[in-house]
C-alpha cells in the first residue's frame, strides 16, 4: 500500500512530476495526458457513484459494485501509465481485468433490448453522468493511442480502455432501463430531423 505523509513536495513546482522509475517529465508530457485523462475518468465515474445513490436504491446497487471496481482499475490503469515500457514486474492492467469487463458487457447488454437506432447522450441524469465518462474514457484511449506511436506502453492498456468505454454505454442503458423517472429511457437519434 501507498503511505502519504505530506500532500505537497514542491518537486512538481518547475512543471515536472515523477513517474514510478524516478524519470521525470514534463506536466504536459503525452504520458501525462494520458493518465491525467484516466484520473478524469476517475472522477467522472466518482460522480456517476453518488448520483446513482441519490436516484434509486435499484440503481445503487446495480451500479456500485462494478463502477467501485472499475475505480480500483483505474488507479492500476494509471500507475501501469506512470510507468515506462511495456512490461516487467510493475504494477501494469492483466488481461483478467479486460476479460472481466467483457463479462460485465455482455452479462448487462443481455437484458436490455435491442438498439434500432444509435441513441444520444442523457435519458436520466445517471445515464448523462455515465456518457459523460464514456467520452472522457474514450479522450483516454486516445492519448495512450498517440502515446503508444511514441513509446512502448502496457500491452492491455488500449484494450482496457476501449473495453471500458463499451462497458460505460452499456451501463448507460442500463441506468435508463431502470429509472423510470418521466423522460427516462434511450433518447434515440432521429437522423436529418431538424433538417
Amino acid at each position: 500500500m501507498v503511505r502519504l505523509t505530506r500532500i505537497y513536495t514542491r518537486t512538481g513546482d518547475d512543471g515536472s512530476t515523477g513517474l514510478v522509475d524516478g524519470s521525470r517529465r514534463t506536466k504536459d508530457d503525452p504520458r501525462l495526458q494520458a493518465y491525467g485523462s484516466v484520473d478524469e475518468l476517475n472522477a467522472q465515474l466518482g460522480v456517476a457513484i453518488e448520483v446513482a445513490r441519490a436516484c434509486d436504491e435499484a440503481l445503487w446497487r446495480e451500479m456500485v459494485e462494478p463502477l467501485r471496481r472499475i475505480q480500483n482499475d483505474l488507479f492500476d490503469l494509471g500507475a501501469d501509465l506512470a510507468t515506462p515500457g511495456k512490461g516487467g514486474d510493475d504494477l501494469r492492467i492483466v488481461p483478467a481485468q479486460v476479460k472481466w469487463l467483457e463479462d460485465q458487457i455482455d452479462g448487462h447488454n443481455g437484458s436490455l433490448p435491442s438498439l434500432e437506432s444509435f441513441v444520444l447522450p442523457g435519458g436520466s441524469t445517471l445515464a448523462a453522468a455515465l456518457h459523460v465518462a464514456r467520452t472522457v474514457c474514450r479522450r483516454a484511449e486516445r492519448e495512450a493511442v498517440a502515446l503508444s506511436h511514441q513509446e512502448d506502453i502496457g500491452e492491455a492498456v488500449l484494450t482496457y480502455l476501449n473495453r471500458l468505454s463499451d462497458l460505460l454505454f452499456v451501463l448507460a442503458r442500463v441506468a435508463n432501463q431502470i429509472d423510470e423517472s418521466p423522460g427516462g429511457g434511450d433518447v434515440p437519434w432521429i437522423p436529418g430531423e431538424h433538417r
